[in-house]
């Protein structure tokens, strides 16, 4: 949490300052620069809270507690949606007021996950006081998901580059189309979390075939939820732009980019089970570079959409046709992992 705590301060401060030409190098219209460059700068004070609930999360998961972070979520979540529209509609704030109630809402999670594992750090007799080698430890051991985190994030950063110069209207179909596809990728990553807490209890027993047979249960169980989510999402491709805008060019890019996102669920399935499995195994090193790999795979993706010169609709779908195709190179290289034995380390 004191990691959370300092690099999220980091972080803060060169948002905050670099935010205008971060955002200049998407190449997006001047309307649409500026109020990115809003949201961005409120959205920047949100970043220690953010990054002191996924700590607190991941102590809680560590510690066989997945029901209180759910609680939180979906609190959080909840909270952020009543916000938003108090704050942008009835209020007036705008774009600014979305970026204010998300970070209300992260601050209120964070305090109330901190609360949790303080209240559980004191029964065990753990310290809460900063502890510069803790630290330091923890920021060493955390190097590999960290560059697995940044080049994912590259990946999405990449996607929106290429969304912003299809033009104002397929942009902001991307932006919904990307909420949505997060929204069920959290959905998906349920399951996730519960193969990261049940691999890290399994193999740390020493238990190599329960391992393997719940690991193959789950990626069923993902595969068969992302095929839900396919029907879902294809039977209200229509519907749900209609909640979002009243601009008929975004409504019609939407619903094309939405048929896409529901194509891809099953195979979003087996990645999000896969990273849950080996993250609670302990092969961060490996995902590190396995998703950059499969991030530098994405690359001539893109470019091949950008360079092809097409816009609108048609653009949009091309370019969540090559996000689908970048799922699909991290799936299988997860697969492949997943079906030898050197991931699984027993008692470690």
């Amino acid at each position: 949490m004191w990691l959370a705590l300092l690099l999220g301060a980091v972080g803060t401060l060169v948002v905050l300052l670099a935010a205008q030409p971060l955002v200049e190098l998407f190449g997006a219209s001047p309307e649409v620069v500026t109020e990115a460059v809003t949201y961005l700068r409120w959205s920047a004070l949100g970043i220690p809270p953010m990054l002191v609930v996924l700590a607190t999360t991941g102590v809680l998961r560590g510690l066989q507690d997945t029901r209180t972070p759910l609680v939180a979520a979906v609190a959080g979540f909840t909270g952020n949606a009543v916000l938003s529209l108090l704050l942008v509609h009835g209020v007036g704030w705008g774009i600014a007021g979305a970026a204010i109630g998300t970070v209300v809402a992260q601050t209120g999670m964070a305090i109330g996950l901190v609360l949790v594992v303080v209240r559980g750090a004191r029964r065990l007799g753990a310290t809460l006081t900063l502890h510069h080698a803790g630290v330091l430890r923890a920021a060493l051991d955390g190097v590999p998901l960290i560059v697995r985190t940044v080049a994912l994030r590259a990946a999405l950063l990449l996607t929106t580059w290429a969304a912003a110069g299809l033009g104002d209207a397929p942009l902001a179909a991307h932006q919904v189309a990307m909420t949505v596809w997060t929204a069920l990728a959290f959905a998906l990553d349920a399951l996730a979390i519960a193969a990261q807490a049940l691999t890290g209890r399994s193999l740390g027993a020493g238990d190599v075939a329960s391992t393997r047979e719940t690991t193959a249960l789950m990626v069923r169980w993902s595969v068969w939820f992302g095929v839900i989510l396919t029907v879902l999402i294809v039977a209200l491709h229509r519907v749900v732009p209609l909640g979002f805008s009243q601009d008929p060019d975004v409504r019609t890019a939407l619903a094309a980019a939405l048929l896409v996102v529901a194509v891809g669920q099953p195979v979003a399935g087996i990645a999000f089970i896969l990273d849950g499995v080996l993250i609670g195994a302990g092969d961060t090193r490996w995902l590190a570079g396995a998703q950059t790999i499969a991030t530098l795979a994405y690359v001539p993706m893109v470019l091949g959409v950008v360079l092809s010169g097409v816009t609108g609709a048609t653009g949009l779908v091309w370019l969540w046709v090559a996000f689908t195709g970048f799922m699909a190179v991290r799936a299988a290289l997860l697969w492949g992992r997943s079906r030898g034995d050197r991931w699984m380390v027993v008692g470690a």
